[in-house]
């Protein structure tokens, strides 16, 4: 299944979100700008090949030989993809998603009609 092979696991995410965060970096940089305990370098290097292989992250070698890798997939894209899926996977539609945030009382009134706002506008524009 495609999908399962484009599936970050949540360390291969926290690496990606580091890169957007700090921008090109080698990976022993990477490994500095986690938090304590910090994983093995060798760890955090099966991470970024993992993300690399997968289309996330892309690399250039430095003046001096090391590499320097980078995020190739912005931000707004991939959140915008997962949460796509998350909706998708969990809840098969929007509507089902709105109702359980809701019925847990994670959105009030107001917001629902921020929402709704949101989504007149849209549509508007469309």
């Amino acid at each position: 299944m495609k999908e399962d092979k484009e599936r970050l696991s949540d360390k291969e995410e926290e690496a990606l979100l580091l890169l957007w965060e700090y921008g090109p970096c080698t990976v022993k940089d990477l490994v500095a700008r986690y938090d304590e305990p910090q994983p093995h370098i060798n760890t955090v290097s099966t991470f970024i090949r993992s993300l690399e292989a997968k289309g996330y992250v892309g690399h250039e070698q430095g003046r001096y030989g090391a590499f320097y890798y980078f995020a190739i997939k912005e931000k707004d894209e991939y959140k915008r993809s997962a949460v796509n899926k998350f909706i998708s996977r969990y809840f098969g539609n929007c509507f089902s998603m709105v109702s359980q945030l809701v019925d847990d009382r994670q959105i009030d009134a107001d917001e629902l009609k921020r929402l709704l706002e949101m989504v007149e506008k849209r549509k508007n524009h469309d």
